[in-house]
């Protein structure tokens, strides 16, 4: 997520005014009823009832409490206003050096990357040093407490029930350890920012170690990233500049056309960075 503003708080905006969630049939315990503790044993009842393990959610729901920091944070965000100029001047120039230097570092796992999905290196790297400075900044929220306290509030509780279901299934496949998963203040994870649903769709084990990492292991993250792309469309070979069939694929990764510009915008200084 960058500093700015993540993708799921872009969408947020227009969502919020059209779902005002109701409550699942098998909920007996309504969102914000003023048992929190209440809602969560209900909703371990439902995850097992979904095919969620016993293991799955003891494990991940250990030690889980409200957080109002999250609540406090997602009422506070504000609409993304920046021009092109303003966020593609404060966050691509003090990103290329760096990102010239993963381009070199992580040479041969781009160019397989790219013969297997077909979206370049340059794209890649873009979106990877957007999103969490290369890694750096992935966030300290932890995860699930952040998804059931999104789940357990009104506003999108249907929106993140779903989302707090696939961080269990996480946990289940053994991708990570719910200690682990700790990422932005609206449940995304990883380098680049995955919510868990993309994360239980998209991600890939690229480097054939049986897990699908995407905090730690950057072919991973970065083949990963490139599947998203390509289940939202992505065209080999094409442009990715604004216009372009392959920049609409761009603003499905996030919504906000500025952001989309910037990232087509990186990508094109580092193609021509020595």
């Amino acid at each position: 997520m960058t500093p700015t503003i993540s993708r799921l708080a872009l969408a947020a905006f227009a969502l919020s005014a059209s779902i005002l969630s109701a409550q699942p049939a098998l909920a007996a315990v309504a969102c914000g009823s003023g048992n929190f503790d209440a809602w969560l044993a209900d909703f371990k009842t439902d995850a097992a009832a979904k095919g969620i393990s016993q293991q799955a959610i003891t494990a991940g729901f250990a030690g889980v409490t409200l957080d109002q920091n999250v609540l406090n944070r997602d009422r506070s965000q504000k609409v993304f206003s920046q021009s092109f100029e303003e966020f593609s001047g404060r966050m691509v120039p003090p990103r290329l050096q760096r990102g010239s230097n993963r381009m070199k570092q992580y040479g041969s796992v781009l160019s397989r990357i790219e013969q297997t999905y077909g979206v370049p290196g340059e794209i890649l790297v873009a979106i990877w040093g957007l999103e969490t400075d290369f890694g750096v900044n992935t966030g300290s929220f932890a995860t699930i407490r952040s998804l059931a306290t999104l789940a357990y509030d009104c506003r999108r509780s249907e929106q993140f029930r779903a989302e707090l279901l696939d961080a269990l299934r996480i946990v289940q496949r053994g991708d990570l350890a719910p200690a682990d998963m700790k990422g932005a203040w609206a449940g995304e994870l990883g380098q680049t920012q995955f919510m868990p649903s993309s994360w239980m769709k998209y991600a890939v084990d690229f480097d054939g170690n049986g897990k699908r990492d995407l905090l730690h292991n950057a072919p991973d993250v970065l083949a990963s990233t490139a599947n998203y792309l390509v289940g939202y469309g992505w065209q080999r070979g094409k442009d990715w500049q604004p216009g372009s069939p392959n920049f609409e694929v761009l603003k499905q990764w996030n919504k906000s056309e500025v952001y989309s510009k910037t990232v087509a915008y990186f990508a094109a200084q580092l193609a021509r960075a020595p």
